[in-house]
């Protein structure tokens, strides 16, 4: 009923917004938040509504960020109309193809010139940085979301609470981590900078879902691009993408470490920590918030860490630690709790 009566809310907010006869929405597509699109006609262009409970959502950001991945040079949806107090935003509209629809359906043959495009986009948002513009990605934040791994996905999930010593080396691979992190250079961080979240538009890509972007480790969005929660590609392409990125990135100016080597290193440890958040969050989506697709993609994740993690001395105990949690015998990779 609440979502029913913000739907009718909400359509009459367009209609007083656009001075026309009834509109009729039909849903552009959800996410993991509390936010909802719809699309609408209006003459011969059609729109975007959002719909942000402000208990839940911030419109302001959204709209703040937008602005500045534009100024940047980025195609983002053009803020047509706003009214903050109800949580709605009118939109343009970047059309109905995500990269992820356009890589599921083309593979490989899309590929590369989508994630070139993504990668020239991403570099021009890099470029903009500046500090004190947006939030700090910090140890504690990088943290919290580490932590929703053992709380979501190891203890709700898979019913696995770890003891003192499984906990130690728990914290020991979470500390390693977030030093590797930390000592990154800083640029803008869109967050959820991946194939679902980018739109196959003129010009490409259009760019979604970005009012949580942060200023953080260099290489976290790259991470996201390459190392996607819906789409997985072999490791030989992921590498030939990063050097790519990283090549580009060199001739920008971008403090990106001149050793691809350790660049890639950084990579994979940011795409870590992501893993693991993410492994949490869709757990947590499942449990709490009754979306239970999300569990559908957790092998994805559990591939992506566990390859990282048999590369890593240091990174190594989370394979006993995946393998007690899937009833496998954690000694198996060396270790003992």
């Amino acid at each position: 009923m609440y979502y029913v009566e913000r739907k009718l809310q909400l359509q009459g907010w367009l209609e007083a917004q656009l001075k026309g006869g009834p509109l009729t929405l039909t849903a552009a597509s959800a996410d993991a938040s509390f936010r909802r699109y719809f699309r609408l006609q209006y003459g011969d262009r059609t729109l975007i509504a959002m719909d942000a409970p402000p208990a839940h959502e911030d419109c302001h950001a959204f709209v703040r960020i937008a602005g500045l991945l534009a100024a940047a040079g980025l195609h983002v949806p053009e803020i047509i109309a706003s009214d903050f107090e109800h949580g709605f935003l009118l939109l343009s509209d970047l059309g109905t193809t995500s990269y992820l629809q356009a890589l599921n359906a083309d593979g490989a043959a899309a590929a590369d010139h989508l994630f070139a495009d993504a990668t020239d986009a991403l570099i021009r948002w890099q470029l903009a940085s500046k500090p004190g513009v947006l939030p700090p990605y910090d140890r504690a934040l990088l943290r919290r979301e580490l932590e929703l791994f053992p709380e979501w996905y190891l203890q709700r999930h898979r019913g696995l609470t770890p003891g003192a010593a499984q906990r130690r080396m728990l914290d020991s691979v979470f500390d390693a981590l977030l030093e590797s992190n930390l000592a990154q250079p800083t640029v803008y961080v869109h967050r959820d900078y991946m194939p679902r979240n980018l739109m196959v538009c003129t010009p490409n890509p259009g760019v979604l879902d970005f009012q949580d972007a942060v200023y953080g480790p260099i290489t976290y969005d790259v991470a996201s691009l390459f190392k996607d929660a819906f789409i997985s590609w072999d490791e030989a392409r992921v590498l030939d993408w990063t050097v790519r990125y990283w090549e580009k990135a060199k001739r920008a100016g971008l403090p990106v470490d001149t050793d691809f080597g350790a660049f890639y290193r950084d990579f994979e440890w940011m795409g870590l920590q992501r893993h693991l958040k993410v492994l949490g969050i869709f757990a947590r989506l499942h449990y709490r918030d009754g979306k239970p697709g999300y569990l559908d993609d957790t092998p994805r994740f559990i591939a992506y860490v566990r390859a990282v993690a048999a590369r890593y001395t240091a990174l190594a105990p989370l394979l006993a630690l995946l393998d007690l949690s899937e009833g496998k015998n954690g000694a198996s990779v060396g270790y003992t709790f």
